[in-house]
């Protein structure tokens, strides 16, 4: 029986790479599959993974009628039995339902990939609508890490290394930016509450040198400190 599965994690926990390993493995019994993204980081019409794994892809954009897109395929003889929708987080509600749609009327399974919130640890409308409908709601297990070595939990946007909390909803960057460039960072949510980037934190933290006690540094010497 065909499902909706979405596949949910912040940045850096693998989404991309898996999306593009689940094509190969269907692909490879013989099942066909059409591939869906949307401002991927590597450019238009594109899947990439921070691994180095890259297949082109259809764009998807506010006018991409997931329904009609499967029927137009089936009409002209493909048989259409999965679609992989990777940076689902950028589509809209009513795509969404589309996708729900394909799943229940022409039984294709869908397996979507993306981020559930943005920088403002809010929810992405495409990523909510996923949670309302999806037949399962899948964490992916590679855990991203913040900065201090806890399990991130929230995406950070950065400019020059500092945390920003305002702006656009859907601005593109990477993990690194140069001078003056929009960049993203996956936080713990102590540290996004807080606001510490790794930058921040570098910036801000004790060095080694004030970390040493008088006492210390008079064992080292041989003796004892008064």
């Amino acid at each position: 029986m065909a499902e909706l599965v979405f596949f949910s994690g912040t940045m850096d926990c693998g989404k991309s790479t898996l999306a593009l390993q689940m094509h190969h493995n269907h692909a490879a019994r013989g099942r066909d599959g059409v591939l869906f993204t949307r401002q991927d980081r590597a450019g238009n019409a594109m899947i990439s993974s921070r691994l180095g794994l890259q297949r082109r892809a259809d764009e998807v954009d506010d006018t991409t009628d997931f329904w009609a897109e499967v029927v137009t395929r089936r009409t002209r003889g493909r048989p259409v039995d999965y679609l992989i929708a990777d940076e689902a987080q950028f589509y809209t509600a009513v795509q969404v339902e589309q996708l729900a749609r394909v799943v229940d009327e022409l039984s294709a399974d869908v397996y979507a990939f993306g981020i559930t919130t943005d920088f403002r640890a809010r929810l992405f409308p495409g990523s909510a609508r996923l949670v309302e409908l999806a037949d399962r709601v899948e964490v992916l297990q590679v855990r991203a890490l913040c900065w201090c070595g806890a399990r991130a939990t929230h995406n950070a946007r950065t400019l020059d290394g500092v945390m920003v909390v305002e702006g656009d909803q859907v601005v593109v960057g990477d993990v690194a930016g140069g001078a003056g460039e929009v960049a993203y960072e996956v936080l713990c949510r102590r540290h996004h509450v807080r606001r510490m980037t790794a930058r921040v934190a570098r910036a801000t933290g004790p060095s080694a040198q004030t970390l040493l006690f008088d006492d210390d540094a008079g064992d080292r010497r041989g003796g004892t400190a008064p």
